[in-house]
């Protein structure tokens, strides 16, 4: 149930959830994916809102969009609202805590373990669980959760049908059998990830990096030096951590307890007093509310515990039942568990007024676009044609083991969006003294230059974490693929300790030694990040959102202004509406800021792309540039998408303007996206009802 992120184990066999909000490539769906990816195309039908619902006729909301998956043909599953399973639901009982969780048919510890560490932060509980919500007050049937992804809170909303047998939940529940918020999270995060079955196996701490927005390590037990100590450390950091025992068949015990391939929270240590001295002791929690330890310091067979005093047990917060939550020594936790999964929270996530001090945190949002910034591995010879990010470390660490002055930080590479295209990307990153008056390193530079610190292979994670400290200096960081021109967005963090200056940069213009090689094209085509946000507010309405027309007046001005100037006589109010509801997360077919600076980033990239593939700069891509660009974009597509594009998508002369470029790769992305969402176990076919097909079909 839970799979180790050691470079043996993940690289070869990729987890089992998938990223919701991703796109796959053509070439790897079958001919059933070909046929839907056709019909949509050949028509004009691009994807509905995530958030779409209805009314049913008890005056409740329907979440019409929920993946159902194969709990709709199971005989003997009914979906039912709490208010039909207990006479009196609520939707927290006495507060949220790690106990509330327990564990049903699915194969979902690895999700469980995170929640249940979620519980010990109270700041970030009420951020993914808004606690305003209940049965009775305002209550219609739906409940909001948030969720990080890559960088920012996406907001999440259900219907409160949970799928029963026999009158009771066959999913996650809470102990107290009127308490519905654990059973209504896993619901709004299986909603995330594609469906109840996206969640059956996966990696603990990819949960708790969605559910926290933190930085995950993944770390070997034996070869941790002054374990108690790093513990302290780390608990004291905030840091969420799991643990597990790999070294037995799935969820089998071992002689004294402890389920193989099962995910654990870690919750606490402590140094306990007992007549005969001092025990470093740590507590342990399984999110399935029983099954525990049955060693020393167990809860019902550990007599160790009568030599430790009633008010020293009340101070550590012993409780002897079994509840899934039990104590054991640091040596024994050692000797049962093999990994630990350490979930590294960022300031903004502390809670006011503690004593924790969390990591600073500055994010960069990238791209490896083929022919432009995916250079490839630090081997190959357009290394230095991959993104840059400059950095300064200016203080040292307050407390060290060392006595070396230096500077501690983490950083975190994501790859975003891959699982559902079918390609997870060998990822990397290296590290490099700056230049001494640049913040810029040119392929002069990389080639005399070492990298001080690196990830020593390239590795197909989600997320690769480098964590490492250097003296105060300035320094270059260069995130890779593994293979030059392969297409994909990342998300760079950069994790400094609590007073450290970092200081953001993005990658420069090219010095003029290698102007001949491409760099941004989209940066003569399109304004800055900061006109951008001018011309937005200067197009969208009173309320902050940007309509369609609102749309076309913004690209109309912006392409009048740049290098494809003219091109917005091509540019229909057609286009900006598709663009709107393709990209609307709210239903309602306008734009706040967050998703038009999601859009925004598409068409910077895709500007990058249309720009390179223009061979003789016309402003248009002829007939056989458009499938290359496709590719460049991530998107590989057969003969005869190709003929449905040049009978539905091109100008009379068989060339795509830029506009309708734009509009061409949105649609395949977001149709592609959507057969991804209903095909959530890859099998290459999807059911949807009469209602999904309607919403689908209509929302334009």
């Amino acid at each position: 149930m839970i799979r180790s992120q050691s470079a043996s184990s993940e690289s070869s066999v990729p987890p089992l959830e998938d990223d919701a909000d991703s796109v796959c490539s053509d070439e790897l769906l079958g001919s059933q994916s070909r046929r839907w990816l056709a019909d949509l195309l050949s028509g004009d039908m691009p994807q509905e809102s995530g958030d779409l619902g209805t009314v049913g006729r008890d005056g409740l909301f329907v979440d019409y969009h929920f993946p159902l998956g194969e709990l709709e043909m199971l005989s003997g599953i009914k979906w039912k609202r709490p208010k039909e399973l207990c006479a009196s639901p609520q939707f927290i009982v006495d507060g949220a805590t790690r106990l509330d969780v327990c564990q049903g048919r699915l194969n979902d510890c690895w999700l469980l373990s995170a929640i249940a560490s979620l519980c010990v932060n109270r700041s970030l509980l009420e951020k993914v669980v808004p606690l305003d919500q209940s049965f009775q007050e305002k209550y219609n049937g739906s409940f909001t959760f948030k969720f990080w992804q890559y960088g920012q809170w996406e907001e999440v909303r259900i219907d409160d049908l949970l799928p029963t047998q026999d009158n009771k939940l066959i999913y996650l529940s809470s102990p107290e059998k009127h308490e519905f918020w654990s059973s209504l999270l896993e619901k709004a995060y299986a909603k995330l990830k594609g469906g109840y079955r996206a969640l059956d196996m996966g990696f603990p701490h990819e949960a708790m990096v969605d559910m926290t927005g933190g930085v995950t390590e993944v770390l070997t037990i034996a070869q941790l030096r002054d374990l108690p100590h790093l513990l302290t450390h780390l608990l004291a950091k905030g840091a969420l951590i799991n643990c597990a025992n790999s070294s037995g068949p799935l969820e089998e015990r071992n002689e004294l307890g402890i389920m193989f391939r099962h995910a654990y929270s870690l919750t606490a240590v402590e140094k306990v007093k007992t007549t005969h001295g001092f025990v470093d002791l740590v507590r342990v929690l399984n999110p399935w509310g029983n099954t525990e330890w049955q060693g020393p310091w167990s809860d019902m067979k550990g007599p160790e515990w009568t030599a430790v005093s009633r008010e020293e047990q009340k101070r550590v917060g012993r409780v002897c039942r079994e509840d899934g939550e039990f104590w054991m020594s640091v040596s024994d936790f050692r000797m049962n568990f093999e990994v630990m999964e350490v979930c590294h929270l960022t300031d903004a996530l502390s809670e006011p007024g503690s004593s924790v001090r969390p990591w600073s945190c500055v994010m960069h949002h990238g791209n490896w676009v083929p022919s432009i910034t995916a250079g490839g591995s630090h081997r190959s010879g357009s290394f230095w044609q991959n993104p840059q990010f400059y950095f300064v470390l200016s203080e040292v660490d307050s407390v060290t083991l060392s006595s070396q002055k230096t500077c501690s930080f983490v950083l975190a590479l994501m790859q975003k969006h891959q699982r559902r295209r079918g390609i997870n990307l060998a990822i990397g990153l290296h590290v490099y003294a700056a230049h001494p008056v640049s913040t810029y390193l040119s392929p002069e530079d990389l080639r005399r230059t070492r990298p001080v610190l690196c990830t020593y292979q390239y590795y197909l994670r989600r997320e690769v974490v480098l964590r490492g400290s250097l003296p105060v200096g300035r320094y270059i960081i260069i995130p890779s693929t593994a293979e030059p021109n392969q297409q994909g967005a990342f998300l760079l963090r950069v994790l400094t300790e609590q007073g450290n200056s970092t200081t953001p940069a993005q990658k420069p213009p090219m010095s003029p030694s290698i102007t001949e090689q491409p760099s941004f094209p989209h940066q003569t085509a399109l304004p800055s990040p900061k006109s951008t946000r001018h011309l937005f507010k200067k197009h969208c309405n009173k309320k902050g959102y940007c309509k369609p027309v609102h749309l076309h007046n913004l690209l109309t001005e912006v392409i009048q202004g740049g290098v494809l100037a003219g091109s917005e006589k091509n540019l229909a109010l057609e286009h900006c509406k598709s663009l709107v509801v393709l990209m609307d997360s709210q239903g309602v077919a306008q734009l706040n800021w967050a998703d038009f600076q999601n859009l925004w980033d598409k068409i910077r990239r895709w500007t990058d792309i249309f720009l390179v593939f223009d061979k003789n700069k016309t402003h248009r891509l002829e007939y056989q540039e458009v499938g290359p660009a496709l590719k460049a974009a991530g998107i590989t597509v057969d003969e005869l998408v190709m003929q449905l594009v040049g009978l539905r998508y091109t100008e009379p002369d068989l060339t795509i303007s830029y506009p309708g470029f734009l509009y061409l790769l949105m649609k395949l992305e977001s149709m592609i996206h959507k057969f991804q969402a209903y095909d959530m176990v890859g099998m290459g076919t999807v059911t949807v009802s009469y209602r999904q097909w309607l919403h689908m079909t209509m929302y334009n």
